[in-house]
């Protein structure tokens, strides 16, 4: 991140856009995907109109499992689960593998959602 300064001197950061890698946490790649899939689960389910129970039951996963989804305590839970989870919401999942950009250093894991 780089740092700037306001017209009053105030001294700010910008971020990359990906908190995790902000915060300089391991595979921030990955926890922001998985952040982004588990609102995708929350999302859904109110689209839906479907209570946790009802919810957790198409998931086939407990009611306590899916709150932490929610709630983004995500380390238990790979991005094969997250992906099974909105499979059972009646989401596709769609994987895209394409050539980085040459002008972007590393590549990267992202998560779009429609």
């Amino acid at each position: 991140m780089r740092t700037h300064r306001t017209p009053e001197g105030i001294e700010y950061e910008v971020s990359s856009g990906n908190v995790f890698a902000d915060l300089e946490l391991p595979n921030p790649e990955e926890l922001m995907a998985k952040a982004l899939l588990s609102i995708s689960i929350e999302r859904v389910m109110g689209e839906k109109e479907l209570s946790s129970a009802a919810a957790a039951e198409l998931m086939q996963c407990t009611e306590s499992d899916l709150s932490r989804v929610i709630r983004g305590d995500l380390s238990e839970f790979s991005m094969e689960q997250l992906f099974r989870f909105l499979n059972a919401l009646g989401m596709d999942v769609h994987i895209a593998v394409t050539p980085k950009p040459v002008e972007q250093r590393e590549a990267r894991v992202l998560v779009t959602a429609a």
